[in-house]
């Protein structure tokens, strides 16, 4: 397969690139300041797109690329693919699902504890030597929480089970009721954030979900609410979620992604009552590496005629 052009659209762990480098002809966008200079030199030998959360395949690379075959995504998300684009033109899409469920859904369980039990604050308090002075403010309890989940899919359903094991009540808002689900089900997101205290946002993002956390919804959740955002930043409405947290109308927030990611609102640096991670959900040695085994056994199905492993499209 070393003749197989393949482009990597963004930076990916070095075992991925490695990989990709040793199986095929691998073409990497940074090498190439100018794009067109890419294109125009190799567009016709591109049979495959790897890209990842961040960055994928739009209508006008799919366009450019006359030969391309496939998409592989190093990421369950594929918002940065143009999906209807790459149907229209009979282009594979595989994401890498399940292998990082158990992942994220362990940060979004993270994120809740350390917001509400200051665990990043109480590190800093120790520190700075300030607990010399006396002990440390009292925080708030996790166990016993009402939760409501936004998506209800393999990520939402894993942060639900962790949740139960806090005894904590579960409900859940999505597309349509899951029959088999012994949740409650609120009919929409402002009903759910009216009805628990910590809201996570565990949806995939397409054009209904983009800010499906606005106002009306931080409004609900309230000055005792705490958001917790696994998903995608564009899920959020972030002026408003900023404004919130800063005039006190939101309890508190966990965020792994951001609108303009590696781009954060800097009023958030200074509140005590967020938590901030630069989109980790899934960065573990070991998922990263189911990962990039998952996008390299797509990529070597699909150009030898068996079935992909984890097709979307």
């Amino acid at each position: 397969m070393g003749s197989i052009g393949v482009l990597l659209v963004c930076q990916v762990m070095p075992y991925l690139e490695q990989e990709l480098d040793k199986r095929f002809k691998l073409f990497r966008e940074w090498d190439y300041p100018q794009k067109a200079q890419l294109l125009t030199n190799h567009a016709a030998s591109i049979r495959a797109v790897v890209g990842n959360a961040s960055a994928g395949a739009d209508a006008e690379l799919i366009d450019a690329l006359p030969k391309l075959e496939i998409v592989s995504s190093f990421s369950v998300g594929v918002d940065k693919i143009d999906l209807n684009k790459c149907k229209e033109k009979g282009i594979r899409v595989t994401n890498t699902p399940d292998v990082l469920t158990d992942d994220v859904a362990d940060l979004a369980i993270g994120l809740i504890l350390a917001l509400l039990r200051r665990i990043c604050e109480s590190d800093r308090y120790v520190r700075s030597g300030q607990w010399k002075k006396g002990d440390y403010k009292l925080t708030t309890k996790f166990s016993g929480k009402t939760v409501g989940i936004i998506g209800l899919g393999r990520i939402g359903a894993a942060i639900a089970k962790r949740a139960e094991g806090f005894n904590c009540p579960i409900s859940y808002f999505s597309r349509t009721e899951k029959r088999d689900s012994k949740y409650k089900y609120y009919p929409s997101v402002v009903e759910l954030a009216s009805n628990c205290d910590i809201l996570v946002v565990a949806c995939p993002l397409t054009e209904e979900t983009h800010h499906i956390i606005n106002r009306e919804v931080i409004d609900a959740l309230g000055p005792k609410g705490v958001l917790i955002n696994i998903g995608r930043g564009k899920h959020v409405d972030e002026p408003e979620l900023v404004s919130a947290l800063v005039e006190g109308r939101l309890g508190g927030a966990g965020l792994d992604v951001f609108e303009n990611e590696p781009h954060v609102p800097e009023e958030l640096f200074g509140l005590e009552n967020v938590v901030l991670v630069p989109h980790v959900g899934s960065g573990t040695v070991e998922t990263r590496t189911a990962m990039a085994d998952l996008v390299l056994g797509n990529l070597e199905a699909h150009f030898l005629g068996k079935p992909l492993l984890t097709p979307l499209v």
